[in-house]
């Protein structure tokens, strides 16, 4: 629910000066000399721990296990990236993660209550990343994703989904949203700093601007659009900081044509108040489309260097894949690289199961081919 094409209504970012539009020098030298970059050192993938919308699809301890047995031995990632809300739910999963012999990524995004239990809960995830890093698990800690949609009041709404319809409406005031979000960035970082003594950062919007001294790592969540492999270098060139390594904390499309076009706001392609939610218009499923952005997009962070990519994202539980109903297909307007697949179509209490897409295929080879490389 995040991405490039919402640059388009993040003005707030302008207010204050622009957004974070830095010189591609370094990705011009990169590409000029005959010594290029030795590729990602963490190729990831994003596992989210959310509660479900409901108990069947609720973030459970054996379906986690096995799903990073997959990530580690199927898509070859070397590393995790560990997102949601729920301490307990964080911390079992970081902590399976690891003992596959996975690097850990951890980002709780907790959010719509009171900043200081935001706080308050980096603080207690914080705390378990810094335990396992003093076991000599390589461990990173971003202190949360997008501020200016989970923190409470900025921008009016209930939920996720009101905020960003009134983002794109313009109901809120840029420069207070901007100072807001920084001035709060600063508090997450110092409460991060004062419990975890490993590698910190923070995922951005692509126009967010963040005093990135505050933190170790750029962190970017990347949804751009472009039909080359040289627009995604040239793009993602432009984030980069001499001295300070980048990371690109989401990236991917939905599954149906044209999804990549449509960047980080591709799951609206669903009516989520529909009974139940439906697809809107007559978009047509295409899992090769998802397949090709994922690879153009890590071909492009490999040929720069980059310090991580983490695609966006393993698993979406509440999509399922229905292919004898197009209409409620809701794996169409998912990031996932798998696809949920009911029991008893309709019924989310009869179980369900998930199959690899196209895209966890492309993936797993890339990522294979690429550390093979190293």
């Amino acid at each position: 629910m995040t991405g490039t094409s919402r640059g388009r209504f993040l003005g707030w970012g302008a207010a204050l000066g622009g957004g974070l539009m830095l010189p591609t020098t370094r990705a011009a030298a990169f590409m000029g000399t005959a010594e290029r970059p030795r590729g990602l050192s963490y190729r990831s993938v994003v596992y989210e721990v959310g509660e479900g919308d409901t108990p069947a699809t609720a973030w459970n301890r054996h379906r986690m296990r096995a799903d990073l047995r997959a990530i580690r031995n199927d898509l070859h990632a070397t590393a995790v990236k560990v997102t949601g809300d729920g301490v307990d739910r964080l911390t079992a999963t970081a902590a399976e993660a690891a003992e596959r012999g996975l690097a850990v990524w951890l980002e709780p995004t907790l959010g719509g209550v009171p900043e200081d239990d935001i706080l308050d809960h980096l603080a207690e995830t914080g705390r378990f990343a810094e335990r396992l890093r003093r076991q000599g698990v390589d461990t990173h800690l971003s202190v949360g994703c997008e501020f200016l949609i989970f923190l409470p009041g900025i921008v009016p709404g209930d939920d996720i989904l009101e905020r960003i319809e009134n983002l794109l409406a313009g109901h809120f005031d840029p420069v207070e949203a901007a100072r807001r979000v920084h001035d709060f960035t600063r508090r997450a970082a110092a409460v991060a700093r004062s419990v975890f003594r490993g590698p910190l950062t923070y995922a951005a919007s692509d126009d967010e601007e963040v005093d990135w001294d505050l933190f170790d790592i750029v962190g970017l969540d990347y949804y751009g659009y472009h039909r080359t492999h040289a627009g995604h270098v040239r793009d993602l060139a432009r984030h980069i900081r001499p001295g300070k390594p980048l990371s690109v904390q989401e990236f991917g499309c939905c599954t149906f044509e044209g999804a990549p076009r449509e960047g980080g706001m591709g799951w609206f392609a669903v009516d989520h108040r529909a009974d139940p939610p439906a697809i809107k218009g007559d978009l047509r499923r295409s899992e090769r489309t998802q397949a090709a952005y994922v690879t153009d997009v890590v071909a492009a962070c490999e040929a720069l260097g980059l310090y991580a990519a983490h695609a966006f994202t393993f698993v979406s539980p509440d999509s399922p894949h229905r292919p004898d109903d197009p209409r409620h297909d809701l794996d169409m307007a998912s990031y996932a690289l798998v696809k949920p697949i009911e029991a008893r179509p309709g019924t989310p209490a009869s179980g369900w199961h998930w199959e690899p897409k196209a895209a966890f295929h492309a993936l797993a080879r890339a990522y294979r081919q690429c550390a093979a490389h190293m």
